[in-house]
């Protein structure tokens, strides 16, 4: 069974977790550097606070580790701040996160609360319209390498990305009935893990 490691230290990972756990895969929230040491073939980098989730991974000494592992090819799919934590730059200035992504973002791009919003949107390799639950979220300003591919675009704002094992949204799956993005994300899990 795939087995995705869900970083649950701040932000909707019971989401996720029920989301994954209905397609079929056995998930495991990661608190401490101890949970990271689990066996896993995937984790998902939840929505949240962006600036507190790095601080945490700093101090429970999950910084390095996550980011090596992710560097190495372990899949990952990122939700909102979680696009931020992948991020290698922030507005043109370098981020402080895992780093792991060649994107420059433009972080709360959307306003605060208020700010949130729904759309339907294409999500490239899922046929169709998805449905995207915008929450103060971010935007994709420039890709820094053509190793980043766009998966989707909304009023031409670039608010999904894949790059290698790294899938990277601003809005949230996890949010609605639509399961597709995860099992995207399960799919590419299973090839690796075989």
């Amino acid at each position: 069974m795939t087995r995705i490691a869900v970083m649950a230290l701040q932000g909707a990972f019971a989401e996720h977790e029920q989301v994954l756990r209905r397609l079929g895969a056995e998930t495991f929230q990661v608190r401490q550097l101890s949970d990271w040491q689990q066996p896993k073939d995937g984790v998902v980098l939840p929505g949240g606070e962006s600036t507190v989730q790095v601080r945490l991974l700093r101090e429970l000494g999950l910084l390095e580790p996550v980011r090596s592992a992710i560097a190495g090819g372990l899949p990952v799919l990122a939700t909102c701040a979680g696009l931020i934590l992948l991020a290698k730059e922030e507005q043109g200035q370098p981020r402080q996160g895992l780093c792991t992504m060649d994107i420059d973002v433009c972080r709360n791009a959307y306003g605060r609360q208020l700010g949130s919003f729904c759309a339907d949107g294409r999500v490239e390799g899922i046929a169709g319209s998805f449905p995207m639950t915008f929450i103060r979220a971010p935007y994709v300003r420039k890709l820094r390498s053509p190793n980043v591919e766009v998966l989707s675009r909304v009023d031409g704002r670039i608010v999904g990305v894949r790059q290698h094992n790294q899938i990277a949204v601003a809005f949230h799956p996890e949010l609605t009935a639509d399961d597709r993005l995860h099992a995207l994300f399960l799919d590419m899990a299973r090839k690796r893990k075989h």
